[in-house]
């Protein structure tokens, strides 16, 4: 997050979060899905930018069971964003779902993260990889048995390690 004359903005995917609780009418499980599309779609975005400055532009309809290359790294990833957002759009509202879906996307970003770490190297680009490796596990850990996607806890640690995630790969660059 970035600070302006000591006040504490919020990122967009943050913004979108505490409008999303604070909406009257909304079902728990509409709430929680607006939540971890909201994670989905900043991971996904994060794994668009990555790959973009590594200058791999890649086809997410083509698929490599073992990519070694990094246009085929950056195809998977990209394609794994696409299906999890395309996912929480195409069912009902199940946060166990979501939380994984949100995961997936989150891991999608650290393989980016990897491919655009070592496109170009350095103390940003590293920190901005070690960032992208904690918003995934903290997805994980909001996704996982012991949240199922509904631990309040564990998705505002997921939301907090995403918006870090993206501040780190903006000051590496990664836009």
């Amino acid at each position: 997050m970035s600070e302006a004359k000591g006040v504490e903005q919020q990122s967009p995917a943050q913004a979108e979060v505490a409008m999303i609780r604070e909406t009257p009418g909304a079902s728990t499980e509409e709430a929680l899905r607006r939540t971890h599309a909201a994670r989905a779609r900043s991971a996904a975005a994060r794994t668009t930018a990555a790959c973009r400055y590594a200058g791999v532009e890649a086809d997410p309809a083509v698929v490599v069971a073992v990519p070694k290359e990094a246009a085929a790294k950056a195809a998977n990833a990209l394609r794994l964003s696409a299906d999890a957002i395309a996912a929480l759009a195409g069912n009902a509202p199940d946060p166990a779902a979501d939380g994984r879906q949100a995961r997936n996307a989150a891991a999608a970003a650290v393989l980016a993260a990897q491919i655009a770490q070592s496109h170009r190297g350095g103390e940003l680009s590293d920190a901005a990889y070690r960032a992208a490796l904690l918003a995934s596990q903290a997805a994980g850990k909001a996704a996982g048995r012991d949240g199922w996607g509904r631990n309040a806890a564990f998705n505002a640690e997921a939301d907090a390690a995403e918006a870090a995630a993206v501040a780190a790969a903006e000051a590496a660059g990664w836009r």
